[in-house]
């Protein structure tokens, strides 16, 4: 009896498939030469499933899977597609829910109306796919996307026009992920994006510009209006480094100079550090009760804190309020 070659599709860390070879030595859905648009592809992409069948780096290009489910019933773990390439295929309306799509081609996939939910892309490539009315709640992508670490890796090189070209990617790709947050009503989803789009349109601006810099302070104080923990932390650095500069420039309270000394005693240390750091916050808050009042060096100080501290409460307001009304 004539011996049935296997699929010679074989992974490093050891996958393999044993689905029948055709003639190229690889199974129907490893081999990229195989068109995937009949009537019947669903049901045998199903059934293939199903059965047990590898789907870890299947050929998918161009496949009409309109409609197609590869949710893994009665199971904690979705299906393994790890790998697979799915460039432009019809995915549209399909149900996904917690597939592994890790390291898979998913680019200009249709993937309009698709129940992503809690679906797997890390290191997938995302570029250009269709997100308009797809469930993504609990979609994980990674911390970062493919493009964002191959951008990094050439500026890191030199590779400045590569490195562009790959943030412009990133940035498209977190954009368009963004709209479809917003359009699913998931808002804190999507402000973690637009903080990701936003910081790939800065990486595109030239290194030193004033542009690059400014977008830059921005991220660090508030995190493009999405994170107001950062304005909190950064006011609360701010009161207390302004408050160690009085410690030792010094105050006046009382017609009488407040400044560390070396024969000062812990107490008497502990006692003027919160004194300090009391006339710092409200000089933070521009409250100015009149009590301590600044010299020498500490003037300049109070006066950079006053106008900061306007500035950082109006900034938090505003950011609070966008997050808050979301």
């Amino acid at each position: 009896m004539e011996n049935i070659k296997t699929c010679c599709y074989k992974e490093d860390i050891g996958h393999e498939c044993h689905a029948p070879a055709l003639a190229s030595g690889l199974c129907f859905w490893h081999d990229a030469k195989q068109v995937k648009d009949g009537p019947d592809i669903v049901h045998q992409l199903e059934e293939h499933a199903r059965s047990g069948g590898m789907l870890r780096g299947i050929h998918l290009r161009h496949a009409q899977l309109k409609g197609i489910d590869l949710v893994h019933h009665h199971s904690k773990t979705g299906y393994d597609m790890s790998h697979a390439d799915l460039y432009r295929a019809n995915l549209h309306g399909a149900h996904l829910f917690n597939l592994n799509l890790e390291h898979a081609n998913v680019m200009k996939a249709d993937l309009r109306d698709a129940n992503l939910h809690l679906t797997r892309l890390h290191q997938a490539n995302l570029l250009g796919a269709k997100w308009t009315g797809a469930k993504i709640e609990n979609v994980h992508i990674g911390p970062h996307i493919i493009q964002e670490q191959q951008a990094y890796r050439a500026a890191t090189v030199g590779e400045q026009e590569i490195a562009q070209d790959y943030f412009e990617q990133a940035e498209e790709i977190y954009r368009d992920l963004r709209r479809a947050a917003e359009h699913e009503g998931l808002f804190s989803m999507a402000g973690e994006y637009i903080q990701k789009e936003l910081v790939m349109r800065r990486m595109q601006m030239p290194k030193y510009s004033k542009r690059r810099m400014i977008s830059k302070l921005i991220d660090i104080f508030c995190g493009y209006g999405e994170a107001p923990l950062r304005v909190i932390f950064f006011s609360m650095a701010l009161i207390l480094g302004c408050a160690c500069v009085y410690f030792f420039t010094g105050l006046m309270f009382g017609g009488q100079l407040h400044v560390a000394t070396d024969t000062m005693q812990w107490g008497e240390y502990l006692s003027l550090f919160l004194n300090c750091v009391y006339y710092s916050v409200v000089t933070f808050t521009t409250l100015g009760y009149g009590d301590f009042t600044p010299i020498g060096y500490s003037k300049a100080v109070a006066a950079f804190e006053a106008f900061t501290g306007s500035f950082t409460i109006a900034l938090f307001v505003v950011v609070f309020v966008n997050k808050m009304t979301r």
